[in-house]
């Protein structure tokens, strides 16, 4: 359980640095610039990628898919899934945890 609370914990803070934290801004910045592009491949890409690393519920998605490949896989470890399925629900785990951890957070800021 401590595990799953200290993976949820890193996923919300890699995820808040990467939506909002100033380290990133100018990476967000150029970004949104390449997807207002009129370019035809590189714009919608741009413009997905954006996406991603302005919504917290998508980024944290990414991010848990990052970090069941590579960090540590609460799927596969813990419950013993193959790989690539492991990969894809912490993916999922992710998203929810840090949805649920960001609302609270935003409760107690208003």
């Amino acid at each position: 359980m401590m595990i799953l609370l200290l993976w949820l914990i890193a996923a919300y803070g890699m995820t808040q640095i990467i939506v909002y934290g100033s380290i990133f801004q100018g990476l967000r910045t150029s970004v949104e610039k390449m997807g207002n592009s009129r370019i035809p491949v590189l714009g919608p890409l741009f413009n997905f990628i954006h996406g991603i690393i302005s919504c917290m519920m998508c980024c944290s998605t990414w991010v848990g898919f990052f970090m069941g490949a590579f960090v540590y896989s609460i799927w596969g470890n813990e419950m013993g899934l193959s790989t690539v399925p492991a990969i894809f629900f912490d993916g999922m785990l992710a998203s929810g945890g840090v949805w649920a951890i960001n609302t609270i957070v935003e409760h107690f800021e208003s």
